[in-house]
């Protein structure tokens, strides 16, 4: 069973299980900071149910963006929710492995590649009941590291990679970038003011040896509990977040 969620204050039509992985709002972060163009090709690893793919897809006219994931149910709900948003002719989701991608995406061919890879690592990580929760939140035979490295591959040089992680694991997202991505921003994710962040979204260029910057990041939540002034202009107005 699936329902129809929105994000972005209504601009995306999003179809989603009532059990399973259900899209919050770190896709629509992650989307919002792909500084993508008119006519660039954007890879998806791990697009689940299509979130982050069709938010950028909405923001960006012209863009062509490809997804890929490993559970074929949520590619297929993928498909149906670009067909609601009138997308299918720019956005499409493929089932597949990105150990093993299919053969029709080319290596290098990639202006974007974009991930909201499994937050927790397969030693430390306690599988929730549900398979397609824990496929999401859990790492399999897929880790960080091959994440980040599927990515290099499939960008072309110069293009940037996006990551939104948790913020406990920078150290190991900064070293599997290491000497393989340059012009590295940090982008802190700060559920209030004065409190440490909780995710941040890290990218990465290839083939460019600029030094790694700290962006001043992101306040999601005033004191009341309601969404800032410059989270609600991403999160409910489609805006971008300058990276």
């Amino acid at each position: 069973m699936s329902g129809e969620d929105t994000l972005m204050g209504g601009r995306v039509r999003l179809l989603q299980g009532h059990d399973g992985y259900r899209a919050a709002i770190d896709p629509v972060l992650l989307a919002a900071s792909v500084a993508a163009k008119n006519g660039q090709q954007v890879l998806e690893l791990g697009c689940g149910g299509g979130a982050a793919a069709l938010c950028l897809a909405v923001r960006v006219a012209g863009l062509r963006v490809t997804g890929l994931d490993v559970q074929a149910d949520l590619v297929d709900l993928a498909r149906r929710s670009a067909a609601l948003n009138e997308l299918s002719d720019r956005v499409s989701f493929l089932a597949g492995d990105l150990l093993s991608p299919p053969a029709h995406i080319i290596a290098g061919s990639f202006d974007h590649v974009m991930a909201n890879p499994p937050y927790q690592s397969a030693d430390n990580g306690h599988p929730p009941p549900d398979p397609g929760k824990a496929l999401a939140n859990v790492e399999g035979a897929a880790a960080l590291g091959h994440w980040i490295d599927c990515g290099i591959r499939m960008v072309r040089d110069k293009g940037h990679i996006s990551l939104i992680h948790r913020a406990d694991r920078i150290d190991e997202i900064i070293a599997c970038m290491g000497g393989k991505l340059g012009a590295i921003t940090i982008v802190p994710l700060w559920p209030g003011q004065g409190k440490p962040a909780k995710r941040v979204i890290v990218q990465g260029r290839k083939g460019v040896s600029s030094r790694a910057v700290i962006h001043p990041g992101l306040v999601l939540h005033d004191g009341d509990g309601a969404y800032t002034a410059a989270a609600a202009a991403v999160l409910e107005d489609g805006a971008a977040l300058p990276v």
